[in-house]
């Protein structure tokens, strides 16, 4: 089932972006590789695609996980979420309709 992962940045999620970005990209891209990722990418604070020093208001990603407690642990693991970038995560089944 699909799982959309709704996370919400810490205040100061963007200082610890950049240290975690690279591991937590990686674990994407493997989504991505296995056909399970649907969309992903962050929140500008700003209505800018490079929204610079105002940083970001957190994430979206919506993948296939086996089950919610298959993405929850998934969210639990992701570097975002153990180096403190996500302040809180919301994960919701979702059916996709379009495309």
């Amino acid at each position: 089932m699909l799982y959309a992962i709704l996370a919400e940045e810490s205040a100061d999620g963007l200082a610890r972006r950049a240290a975690a970005r690279e591991r937590h990209l990686a674990r994407v891209r493997a989504l991505l590789s296995e056909g399970r990722l649907v969309f992903a990418g962050p929140h500008p604070k700003i209505d800018s695609p490079d929204p610079g020093t105002a940083g970001f208001d957190g994430s979206l990603i919506i993948a296939e996980f086996e089950s919610l407690e298959a993405a929850e642990q998934w969210v639990a693991e992701d570097p975002y979420t153990v180096e403190g970038v996500f302040a809180g995560v919301r994960i919701k089944p979702v059916l996709q309709v379009l495309p």
